[in-house]
């Protein structure tokens, strides 16, 4: 018979919280260990042993609980999980809202805030960034703003290669912000030139769609 020490070990959660995933490791750990019993029993039964053995067997097998997949899934969440309804009624023209494995993801068509080959924002583009500033201060976590380009070369004095235009971009959407009162703690400033295509760069339309300004909201994970 097992001691209460040990059988307070085998105890399973009956209800973990929303953000406790710690459980299901444990979960796992028991179930590891009743395989390992039904294992042991199974190599210590003789050959023929009978109805006992096979029952013995039985009552093994039925003691190892089975894991219901709408449990592991629920178990395992992405922190971001149910932050794209939150930005998906901005309803800005040439401002899509994605969710991805990373985050919720706000991308802004490069045409909408640059001019060709030029790091600052248009008339146009301010407006765009001053936008999102009521939705971007509702959100508490961390935020990037990443610069991408198609894969054209730039060559000139400000801007040696699209590493730095893309770079320059990101920077010059994070300072508007912080012009307007937004608190840029929470920010940073990515440039990625044309490393992450987001389509073919052998079409003109591909090309453009490369050419964008992301801010890639990530939720902060809170301390145990």
């Amino acid at each position: 018979m097992l001691d209460r020490d040990t059988r307070h070990a085998l105890e399973i959660p009956a209800s973990p919280g929303d953000g406790d995933e710690g459980w299901l490791t444990s979960y796992l750990d028991v179930l590891t260990l009743l395989i390992t019993l039904f294992v042991l029993l199974l190599s210590l039964t003789p050959p023929g042993g009978g109805e006992a053995s096979d029952s013995a067997l039985m009552r093994a097998a039925n003691a190892i609980p089975s894991i219901p997949l709408a449990s592991l899934a629920t178990g395992i969440r992405p922190r971001h999980e149910g932050l794209q309804p939150q930005f998906s009624g901005l309803n800005i023209p040439g401002v899509s809202v994605s969710q991805g494995r990373e985050g919720v993801t706000l991308r802004i068509d490069d045409s909408l805030l640059f001019a060709s080959g030029q790091a600052v924002l248009t008339s146009q583009g301010r407006g765009v960034i001053e936008s999102l500033i009521e939705a971007l201060t509702n959100f508490d976590g961390q935020i990037s703003v990443e610069g991408h380009t198609d894969n054209i070369p730039i060559a000139t004095a400000r801007f040696p290669s699209n590493w730095e235009l893309s770079s320059a971009r990101a920077i010059a959407v994070v300072r508007h912000l912080e012009r307007q009162g937004f608190n840029i703690s929470r920010m940073r400033a990515v440039g990625y030139a044309d490393t992450q295509p987001m389509e073919t760069n052998t079409t003109p339309d591909g090309r453009a769609a490369n050419r964008r300004v992301e801010l890639l909201l990530k939720q902060q994970v809170a301390d145990d």
